[in-house]
């Protein structure tokens, strides 16, 4: 196998633990900011309590990703680092204001004032964030996106001011919504509280598909590569029948209260919908001129890079499997518990 179809798999791998870890995050905020009802306290103390040990470590993700794209395909980060260099810096900012808020958020008096505004700085960033996130990806799915003799000729706004990459951003806010209200079923212990992200996680789900209806719908003038990818390659096929499968399995799931069920379905779904667009993009990494094999830095650089992954994950993954266990293993459990006596009933 080539270098670099090692490292776009790795790429790909590493967006997917992002979205699924990271983005649940982000999906915290959103059900943060939405807080209501008689339990509106309780929902936001189980969302800081869920996601305050181990968030940060999420981001490893997404640094690898940008660390990749840089050394392994420099091209593509170039000229993606410049076409989207505004909503890239917006989407940083938010994370920043966003670990900053919850941070200050939760050390703060909790009756004061200041409290409730950086409250609101954290869940509104969390909503921002994911946004700008998606509307990149829209933006370099889209084919708008042009270069030229490695110059980019497309504008700094064009190619993410428009109505695909809305959409996408949309469609990710709204999935990252849903995953977060999935996982927070099966981390309360509360049947009151269970019920009320049971309910969050139904709706989000169908405003899921709603959007990845006009994602797919927009993709017809405002990505058709995109489009034709997602009709014709013979791999999307299979993976769009397995993502409505999980799809129906989370919703299933959550109908019937297997919340354990609910969460590995609704984890394979965002997985499923994250390959399928690594597939119908292929062989791209910014359509339509900068192909994976185009970008790659010289093989001995790819080679090297292979390598060092493969020490870096042999210290990288028992360091977050022991965080993970640390610092979840007693919420995980509990959740098991609350999730179980639901399944009784």
């Amino acid at each position: 196998m080539h270098p670099e179809w090692i490292l776009g798999g790795v790429m790909v791998a590493a967006l997917v633990l992002y979205a699924l870890l990271g983005g649940a995050d982000f999906g915290g905020g959103v059900w943060d900011l939405l807080a209501s009802g008689p339990r509106k306290k309780e929902q936001r103390e189980l969302i800081e309590k869920v996601i305050g040990p181990i968030w940060e470590a999420n981001h490893v993700w997404l640094i690898l990703v940008v660390v990749l794209l840089f050394t392994a395909f420099p091209p593509a980060f170039a000229a993606i680092s410049i076409a989207l260099h505004v909503p890239l810096t917006l989407f940083l900012l938010g994370v920043v204001f966003r670990g900053s808020a919850f941070s200050f958020r939760s050390y703060d008096s909790r009756k004061d004032r200041r409290q409730k505004r950086w409250g609101f700085v954290f869940s509104l960033a969390s909503v921002i964030a994911p946004v700008l996130l998606g509307m990149i990806v829209g933006a370099v799915a889209s084919g708008r996106i042009r270069v030229a003799s490695g110059v980019v000729t497309s504008g700094f706004f064009a190619p993410w001011l428009s109505v695909f990459p809305l959409m996408v951003g949309l469609f990710a806010l709204a999935l990252f919504a849903f995953l977060a209200a999935v996982y927070l079923t099966n981390e309360a212990t509360e049947p009151a509280l269970v019920d009320d992200f049971r309910r969050r996680a139904l709706v989000s789900g169908g405003v899921v598909a709603a959007l990845a209806l006009a994602s797919f719908a927009a993709s017809f003038e405002g990505a058709p590569l995109i489009r034709e990818g997602l009709t014709d390659h013979p791999i999307t096929w299979p993976l769009h029948l397995t993502t409505g499968i999980s799809a129906t399995a989370a919703f299933f799931g959550l109908w019937t209260r297997r919340f354990r069920l609910a969460r590995f379905a609704a984890a394979a779904q965002v997985t499923l919908i994250l390959i399928g667009w690594a597939a119908s993009q292929y062989p791209f990494l910014v359509v339509p001129d900068v192909t994976l094999a185009g970008a790659a830095a010289n093989p001995r650089t790819l080679r090297l890079l292979v390598w060092i992954l493969g020490v870096g994950f042999v210290l990288l993954f028992p360091s977050l499997y022991l965080l993970f266990r640390v610092f979840g293993s007693g919420r995980a459990g509990a959740a098991t518990d609350g999730a179980g006596a639901h399944e009784e009933e």
